[in-house]
């Protein structure tokens, strides 16, 4: 259902079109927004609406769209003890800026953004894989990703046998 709240309001008249979609689900407020403002919006929310707390980053594929990926940030407010989901709509190959010097804690959540995805995050200081080995080929959780052919190519490169698959 659509969100038309005093912070909704409050946001849309501080950042414009900045704030593009707004809804609520299961008593959790979701927020699009523009992807060159992420970093301008990520300060606002933790230093002005108290949202001090980054729980989890992630992204979904909608490979067919012409922004392809939804990077998704699940924030926490122990001040309001509520939870804010922000996204960002990104083309393949378009940067996200890093929020690390918003929430320290996005390094390696990026990283595995990166590492499952391929989303590149700008201003990431140490942005490489971190569960899958460096030389590994391809992005496993886009959903044109062919997991038994690259698990078979790996497998023989790297460890000499045929895999089981």
């Amino acid at each position: 259902m659509p969100l038309e709240n005093e912070f909704v309001t409050r946001l849309k008249g501080k950042f414009g079109d900045a704030i593009r979609e707004a809804w609520i689900d299961r008593k959790q407020s979701i927020l699009v927004v523009d992807l060159k403002e992420l970093q301008t919006l990520a300060h606002y929310f933790r230093d002005e609406e108290k949202y001090d707390f980054l729980t989890d980053l992630t992204a979904v594929d909608w490979p067919k769209r012409e922004k392809r990926f939804d990077v998704v940030w699940n924030l926490y407010s122990f001040a309001r003890n509520e939870r804010l989901r922000l996204k960002v709509h990104a083309a393949d190959g378009e940067s996200v800026p890093s929020v690390i010097g918003v929430w320290p804690v996005a390094n390696w959540m990026e990283r595995e953004a990166y590492d499952m995805f391929g989303i590149r995050f700008e201003g990431h200081p140490d942005l490489r894989r971190i569960l899958l080995p460096d030389e590994w080929q391809g992005f496993p959780l886009r959903k044109d990703y062919d997991i038994l052919k690259q698990d078979q190519d790996w497998v023989r490169e790297n460890l000499g046998i045929e895999s089981g698959q």
